[in-house]
């Protein structure tokens, strides 16, 4: 019996407090994002009558669809310890040469579809190869990459929109499903996956590893270029997805498609907890993080104010991410 005691009382000893609970929870950074997305939530419905309307919020959940494809894709790469600054201009590439595929060639919509997701896929393929082969730095090079996909619409439309996109494809922008907007559920699809294969798979713990320490990764014989190459394929390839799905929500094929798809997602990627650095963070959050702006951006808009006002407020989303990011680790680094 006597024993039996110690045993219980030595259990009890070693579980973890109320506080160190707390503590826990606190340094997990998918606590802060939740509360303050809740925070937020609330504040939006108790200022605002016409947010927490039924169609409000679909006109939230299909604008966030498209920036959160692409931060989905960028999360990835902020995990792995890179970063493409050109997924907006890929965007924008795909959703064109789909316009053109589909009006002007006069190809079968969802074979132009596919055509779209491939040339997506095709560049961001080439800023992996470019950065491990070459070994460039990948904000550099993506910087020029942006440069040169942005040049490619710009020639192929000379600054025009492309009209006539066939109805077939309209039901991917425009259509419901269980009562949510059809880009919407596109978005839960690749997230459910991508988080699959990021959690459950010994790919998504490469990544990780990769990201946490790339020499110890090379050590470990995990194939290090080959990932990062397919990290970038897969951005390329869901900034694509969410170039035709808006074009299939506008009914036309715009030059300007992508060009707010830049600066959010990094946003997005950095509130929800993905680190600057590498190692830390998930898609999940990272999308969390993209419905918080999404919010604040339809507030902005609710309020009548001007929409100039949202590309400062998405820089200074940024600036103010990143500031904590940086304080909060090196407040948890001096703790550690």
């Amino acid at each position: 019996m006597s024993h039996d005691r110690s045993v219980d009382a030595a259990s009890i000893s070693s579980s973890p407090n109320p506080v160190q609970r707390l503590k826990a929870l606190a340094a997990n950074p998918l606590c802060g994002v939740v509360i303050a997305l809740v925070v937020i939530f609330v504040l939006s419905s108790a200022l605002s009558a016409n947010f927490l309307t039924a169609f409000n919020m679909k006109i939230i959940a299909r604008s966030l669809a498209f920036v959160g494809l692409v931060t989905i894709g960028q999360a990835i790469l902020m995990i792995l310890g890179e970063l493409d600054l050109s997924v907006g201009a890929i965007g924008g590439l795909a959703g064109v040469a789909g316009g053109l595929l589909m009006v002007q060639a006069g190809l079968n919509p969802w074979l132009s579809l596919l055509l779209c997701l491939a040339l997506g896929t095709g560049c961001g393929l080439l800023n992996g190869l470019l950065i491990t082969r070459l070994r460039l730095h990948s904000l550099v090079l993506t910087i020029g990459m942006a440069g040169v996909y942005g040049g490619a619409n710009l020639v192929l439309t000379k600054g025009v929109a492309i009209t006539g996109i066939p109805s077939d494809i309209s039901f991917l922008g425009r259509g419901m499903m269980a009562g949510l907007p059809v880009p919407f559920v596109i978005l839960l699809v690749c997230l459910a996956i991508v988080s699959f294969v990021m959690i459950r798979t010994p790919l998504g713990r490469y990544v990780y590893a990769i990201g946490s320490n790339n020499a110890a990764a090379r050590m470990l014989g995990i194939r290090v270029d080959a990932i990062r190459v397919c990290a970038f394929a897969t951005a390329g390839f869901l900034s694509a997805l969410a170039g035709i799905v808006m074009v299939a929500r506008l009914g036309t094929a715009q030059p300007s498609i992508g060009d707010t798809w830049v600066l959010a997602p990094i946003a997005a990627a950095v509130i929800g907890g993905v680190a600057t650095t590498g190692g830390l963070g998930s898609p999940f959050g990272a999308v969390l993080g993209a419905v918080i702006i999404g919010i604040i951006e339809n507030v902005i808009v609710l309020f009548g104010i001007s929409p100039y006002w949202q590309s400062i407020v998405s820089g200074g989303i940024v600036v103010a991410a990143i500031s904590f990011d940086a304080i909060a680790r090196r407040y948890f680094n001096r703790e550690a």
